[in-house]
């Protein structure tokens, strides 16, 4: 299985950052920074919230209903003329069931790190997070995903893919660096720079902002 990152490094993923380009006029190589870290941290921060059997079921639900991948079947209408607003009013509420409370710090880190204020990071995670739940609802149909251990391992799959085990390492650090079990308690120092851990998504990342991990 292709992860996340793989998946926006190919045409529908370079699709998508032109779109959400255009959506928040900032430059390509822009959005593709803030998408980069953004969807990896977006999921897993969901793999975290589905440990729960409600949390679990709540996603089952959602990717096997209105998000079941079709957002994803003609990318050109979705963003030709703009994103419509019930789009960016669905990931508005997906980003704050996903990251609850610490939703401003993960897009002050963003930001501070891409050099692009917060409000456009908001902006660009907006409309990436119902494209990313299209994503998951995508693969649950190819995967026949319908139990929450199958979600589980789906959300894994997408977040290590082919890649060395360090790199699922460095989400679930980013996610709960202290490891005292609050999702996302310490993202906004990890992604600024708190993480001295070396290779895997920490090095891409450290790459991308021209951090030193």
């Amino acid at each position: 299985m292709s992860g996340i990152l793989d998946l926006l490094n190919s045409d529908t993923g370079k699709s998508i950052v032109s779109g959400v380009a255009g959506q928040t006029n900032q430059p390509p190589n822009k959005a593709h920074e803030v998408l980069m870290i953004g969807m990896p941290v977006l999921m897993a921060a969901m793999k975290r919230n589905a440990s729960s059997p409600e949390g679990a079921q709540g996603l089952l639900s959602a990717i096997n209903s209105k998000h079941d991948g079709s957002i994803l079947n003609d990318l050109g209408s979705l963003f030709g003329g703009g994103v419509d607003d019930t789009v960016m009013t669905d990931g508005s509420k997906i980003l704050g069931h996903v990251l609850g409370n610490k939703q401003s710090n993960v897009e002050n880190a963003i930001g501070a790190k891409a050099g692009i204020d917060s409000g456009t990071v908001a902006q660009i995670l907006k409309v990436a997070a119902p494209i990313l739940m299209g994503i998951l609802g995508n693969q649950a149909k190819q995967q026949n995903v319908d139990s929450p251990s199958g979600l589980e391992g789906m959300l894994g799959g997408l977040l290590k893919g082919n890649s060395p085990q360090n790199e699922q390492s460095f989400l679930e650090s980013i996610l709960d660096a202290n490891g005292d079990g609050s999702v996302m308690d310490d993202v906004a120092g990890m992604v600024l720079g708190g993480n001295k851990k070396k290779g895997g998504l920490g090095g891409i990342i450290g790459g991308l902002f021209g951090g030193k991990n």
